[in-house]
C-alpha cells in the first residue's frame, strides 16, 4: 500500500510546485509590467492606455486593472484613456516628485545662459521649464510669456521679470492654457526665443507628444518665435509619441544634460542639429 501511495503523493507535490511557480511567474510579470508603466508615466508625464497595450502586448482590461491598482497605491493618477504623473498634476512641484531632477537642473542652467536682458521669451509647460524658471539670474530683465500656470507663478517670484499670461481654457492634465483663444494670442506675439519642454524626439519623426491640445499650443509657439530651443533629458531621445509637433529642421537648438560632444548625440550632430 505504501508503495502505491508514494507516487500519488509525489504527483500531488509536483502539481502544487508547478502551480506555485506559475503564480510566482504571473506575479513577476505583473510587477515588471507595472514598473514599465510607472517609468513611462514618470518619463512622459502622461501615458495612453492604447499605447501601453501596443507596447506591452496585453489587453486593455489588463492595462485598466494595472492603472487602477497603481492609482489606489498612490503611484499615479488614473484618468480616462490613461494615467498622469503626480508631478505633472500639481501647480507647485515637490523636488521628490520631479523625475530626473538633477539632469533637468543641468539643462535649465544651459538654457538660462541664452536669455539676455530685453528679450521676449515664450515658454511651454512641464518640469524642465519649471527648473528653467528657477535657474534665471535674479538681475535678468526680460518679458516671459506663457500659459503654464506653474511656470507663470515661478516667473512672478523674479523681481525684474515682466510676465504675460496667455489666457483660455486650462488643461487639467497639463496645467497649461489651451484652445483657440490661446493659439490666437500666441500668433500675435513675435518672441525672440522660445523654450519647449518636449515629450519625445527622434531623428525620423522629429518632436512628438501625446496631448493634442498641448501639441497645438507648441506648434503656435514655434511659429511665433525667432529661435526655437527644445529641452529634454537624454532618456527621451529616440522615443516616439503618437502626435507630431515639428520636424527637426524647425529646431534651432537642442539642449540635454549631456555634453554636446557625447557619443549619444552623434546622430543628431550628423543630422545638422545644433546642440548645447
Amino acid at each position: 500500500m505504501k508503495l502505491r501511495e508514494e507516487p500519488a503523493i509525489c504527483f500531488g507535490f509536483m502539481r502544487f510546485s508547478i502551480l506555485t511557480q506559475l503564480l510566482i511567474l504571473i506575479a513577476m510579470l505583473k510587477k515588471e509590467r507595472q514598473a514599465y508603466i510607472l517609468h513611462k508615466v514618470n518619463l512622459h508625464n502622461k501615458v495612453l492606455s492604447t499605447q501601453l497595450c501596443e507596447e506591452i502586448q496585453v489587453s486593455e482590461d489588463t492595462i485598466r486593472r494595472d492603472l487602477q491598482e497603481m492609482a489606489e497605491e498612490g503611484k499615479l493618477i488614473k484618468v480616462h484613456g490613461g494615467a498622469l504623473s503626480h508631478s505633472f498634476s500639481q501647480v507647485t512641484f515637490s523636488p521628490k516628485e520631479v523625475y530626473s531632477q538633477e539632469n533637468k537642473m543641468s539643462i535649465a542652467r544651459k538654457a538660462a545662459s541664452l536669455i539676455k536682458d530685453g528679450m521676449f521669451v515664450l515658454t511651454s509647460g512641464g518640469t524642465t521649464i519649471m527648473e528653467l524658471a528657477k535657474a534665471l539670474h535674479p538681475g535678468l530683465k526680460a518679458t516671459f510669456i506663457s500659459g503654464s500656470i506653474p511656470a507663470v507663478l515661478e516667473y512672478m517670484n523674479h523681481p525684474n521679470i515682466d510676465v504675460i499670461v496667455i489666457g483660455d481654457k486650462v488643461s487639467k492634465s497639463s496645467r497649461i492654457t489651451v484652445g483657440s483663444e490661446a493659439i490666437s494670442q500666441i500668433k500675435r506675439i513675435k518672441a525672440d526665443i522660445c523654450f519647449l519642454g518636449i515629450n519625445a524626439i527622434d531623428l525620423n519623426h522629429g518632436v512628438t507628444d501625446n496631448d493634442w491640445e498641448v501639441v497645438m499650443i507648441k506648434r503656435a509657439i514655434i511659429e511665433a518665435s525667432q529661435k526655437v530651443v527644445c529641452l529634454t533629458i537624454s532618456e527621451k531621445m529616440e522615443s516616439i509619441q503618437p502626435l507630431h509637433v515639428c520636424d527637426l529642421k524647425d529646431v534651432d537648438l537642442l539642449i540635454t544634460e549631456l555634453d554636446s560632444a557625447d557619443p549619444q548625440l552623434q546622430q543628431y550632430r550628423a543630422a545638422g542639429i545644433n546642440l548645447l
